[in-house]
């Protein structure tokens, strides 16, 4: 027998928070299934992260966000939100994965790995943290490579190299260095990035000028073998002594979960069919929230400019009533 809710959340990060805080609000039966952690996302982010955006930014319905500094770090973040959870008593679904989602008449058929559910609604925000863009080279499937980066200990007295040149590989590329690595980032582009943090990218760039980080710019890796990496650089190919590879250059949202649903995506960038004052998908009843909501354009949507989605979607649910 089904579940029946008025609303399934299919995603548990900051935004599917603060959907099912405007659920609760509106006396609504909802419930929120995540296939991982709470705010999964935050959770496998790097341990000494810290945010760009300001405590206050990072807020879900004005319940006060305190950090020690004015932009917190990983670990206030998942305090903070784990506690409006908890004071909150939010329904919430951890380690349950959607399989599909299925429209028949006016109601939606909801299917995960551990229970079946029939809602009138359905709100997606999963966020894009959870597939890795690849470098489709030979050998990246190898132990020593890693589209992710928790900490610097394991790197230290190794030849690593860093791939990007995005707010995550400039951390790791630093923090691999100062403790001990022999980093070497590896960067398509011709600079390091303008979006990195203003108060990292002199940091960066410094190393780099004085040489204690060696970086090779409009270059890219072509194979990666098990004691060694070979590089593609305007002055030829390079082959280095290699012991780890930090392939981070970005990730994407699931695009499938999205077109199973018949829900459309524009040709070049991916981006969903939405209406920005409703926050509805082309589907009636399907609602997206968050970063998905940009699709590969995964820098546009972050969560200080889309904590407003649940208020959107919950005043037009409302309407409907």
């Amino acid at each position: 027998m089904k579940n029946k809710k008025d609303i399934i959340i299919i995603g548990a990060g900051p935004i599917g928070i603060a959907c099912a805080l405007e659920c609760k609000k509106k006396g609504w039966n909802y419930l929120v299934l995540e296939k991982g952690a709470l705010t999964n996302s935050l959770f496998n982010y790097p341990k000494n992260m810290t945010f760009f955006s300001t405590s206050e930014k990072l807020e879900i319905d004005d319940i006060p966000f305190i950090s020690n500094n004015p932009k917190p770090n990983r670990d206030e973040a998942l305090e903070y939100y784990r506690r409006v959870v908890t004071s909150n008593k939010l329904d919430i679904n951890l380690y349950e994965t959607v399989k599909s989602i299925k429209k028949e008449n006016d109601a939606f058929h909801v299917t995960s790995d551990k229970n079946e559910y029939e809602a009138k609604q359905v709100i997606i925000s999963t966020g894009f943290y959870d597939i890795p863009k690849l470098l489709n080279v030979p050998g990246e499937n190898l132990p020593k490579v890693t589209h992710y980066y928790k900490e610097a200990h394991n790197y230290s007295l190794q030849n690593v190299v860093v791939v990007g040149a995005s707010n995550s590989a400039v951390d790791a590329a630093l923090e691999i260095w100062r403790k001990g690595g022999n980093v070497t980032m590896v960067v398509r582009g011709e600079s390091i990035g303008e979006r990195v943090k203003y108060w990292v990218r002199p940091d960066i760039i410094n190393r780099i000028e004085e040489g204690s980080i060696k970086a090779y710019f409009n270059s890219e890796i072509t194979k990666i073998d098990e004691d060694s990496v070979t590089i593609k650089t305007p002055n030829g190919d390079l082959t280095l002594p290699n012991d780890y590879v930090v392939a981070l250059t970005g990730y994407l949202p699931d695009f499938n979960l999205l077109k199973l649903n018949g829900i459309e995506l524009s040709e070049d960038k991916k981006i969903p069919s939405y209406n920005p004052e409703t926050m509805e998908s082309n589907v009636k009843g399907l609602y997206l929230a968050g970063v998905i909501c940009g699709g590969k354009e995964t820098h546009k949507w972050f969560i200080e400019n889309s904590r407003i989605h649940a208020k959107l979607i919950a005043k037009h649910i409302e309407s409907l009533a």
